[in-house]
């Protein structure tokens, strides 16, 4: 069964991204109501950008996890503003 994506890309300032990874780290991940497997925040700081993926092991779980995401507002500390998801299902992942 193949895996599934949820990308999702913000601006956001150095503040915002330090506040996104205290809130998912003092969680020690997803809220139970995110089927998520696995959760990477990717930051730009000099750019003003952040990438939060999103990795569940089902389309359904990609499903349920969307809607509770997209209800979510950011973390209070900064400023950030989502500007685009997308979803990909995983085809290939290798590791060197």
């Amino acid at each position: 069964m193949p895996d599934y994506v949820r990308v999702a890309d913000f601006e956001a300032d150095g503040d915002a991204i330090d506040a996104i990874v205290r809130e998912i780290d003092s969680s020690g991940g997803a809220p139970p109501d995110i089927p998520a497997k696995a959760i990477t925040v990717l930051a730009d700081r000099a750019g003003g950008r952040a990438r939060v993926v999103v990795r569940f092991d089902s389309e359904e779980k990609l499903r349920k996890g969307s809607e509770t995401l997209d209800a979510m507002d950011p973390p209070a500390g900064g400023s950030m503003r989502r500007v685009s998801v997308d979803t990909f299902e995983v085809v290939l992942e290798r590791q060197a």
